[in-house]
């Protein structure tokens, strides 16, 4: 009994994921056996023999149906693995070209990595000759630098600029022995430069835009007694050059300096820093002595015959490190620096 009701379960189960063909087929079928089966209990054999031959008929096209939609999906499963087969060799392909390429592409790489290994080997002795020579070369600036001047107190740190660029500066001032020096601008080069123009009782001003930075300056400046320095705090105002705008020190703020004898434009340290040396020019131009010498960094200093010019500054002197400085043709040896 136990058996019966397991397998009725199992019968249930598939007929209910029968299709709705398969199930009219089924109960087509058992309607004719049923149908023999009565006919042959009643004694009528020949409706019996003609329902069992229809029953017969329909199996018969049952099978053939099945084994053409079988014949059917054995065709279509063959082309899927045929299909399958010809996207595996085209991706097989395709890897195997790009495993070349790759390959061949380290190969390249390798080769370019093992000259630049020998390039590099060829560059180092030289590099570090170069690197010696320039480290010495700041080291003799110090101590120059030190022999020029002699501080009361300790000097602060160069910065951005190096011992070279200092020099170059402290031995114009020196040999120049300007009676005002105007820089836009400060920091450790303002002590350096208070020191070097005091020498010959010069007078020295710098201009900052930054506050902060100022008041450092100005408590180093005080730190040295060096009272021939003055660092001036001057905001930033709108300036109008050749028809452009530019953010400079405001111009009220420069009243009186007049016969400067020397002005020191630094890039670095200048608002207007794309092209510091034109707004420098525009407002103190006019202010400078007849002899004096305007000292730019090396980018402005490109372009300083065009904006010197109207000033008669065209005369140019390499100092050491990276300064130029533009004086006067008619300014006499003693006084070009």
């Amino acid at each position: 009994m136990t058996r019966f009701l397991r397998t009725t379960r199992t019968v249930v189960r598939r007929l209910r994921g029968a299709s709705r063909r398969q199930l009219a087929g089924l109960v087509i079928g058992l309607l004719v056996a049923a149908g023999v089966a009565v006919s042959s209990g009643a004694g009528q054999a020949a409706l019996a023999t003609g329902l069992l031959a229809l029953l017969l008929a329909a199996v018969l096209a049952g099978v053939i149906h099945l084994s053409r939609r079988m014949a059917r999906l054995h065709r279509s499963n063959q082309e899927a693995v045929r299909e399958l087969r010809g996207t595996v060799d085209q991706l097989q392909r395709r890897v195997i070209a790009a495993v070349e390429k790759e390959r061949l592409a380290a190969g390249d790489r390798h080769l370019e990595l093992t000259e630049a290994l020998a390039r590099t080997e060829r560059l180092t002795a030289r590099g570090a000759e170069v690197l010696l020579h320039e480290q010495s070369r700041e080291i003799e600036a110090m101590f120059q630098l030190f022999r020029a001047v002699t501080p009361r107190a300790p000097m602060p740190a160069g910065g951005v600029l190096h011992p070279t660029d200092l020099l170059g500066l402290v031995h114009l001032a020196r040999e120049r022995r300007p009676g005002l020096t105007v820089t836009l601008g400060c920091g450790p080069s303002t002590v350096w430069l208070g020191y070097a123009v005091g020498v010959s009782g010069g007078r020295l001003v710098a201009v900052e835009h930054d506050e902060n930075r100022a008041i450092r300056v100005r408590a180093k400046v005080a730190e040295h007694g060096l009272s021939g320095v003055e660092v001036r705090h001057v905001p930033l105002a709108e300036l109008s050059v050749d028809g452009r705008s530019a953010d400079w020190y405001d111009v009220d703020a420069l009243d009186g300096l007049s016969d400067i004898d020397l002005l020191l434009v630094d890039g670095t340290l200048t608002p207007a820093a794309t092209d510091p040396l034109a707004p420098a020019l525009h407002v103190l131009g006019r202010r400078l002595a007849p002899a004096a010498a305007v000292v730019v960094d090396d980018e402005p200093a490109r372009v300083a015959p065009r904006q010197g010019g109207g000033f008669g500054l065209t005369v140019r002197r390499r100092l050491p490190g990276r300064w130029t400085a533009l004086t006067h043709p008619q300014a006499t040896a003693s006084t070009v620096g």
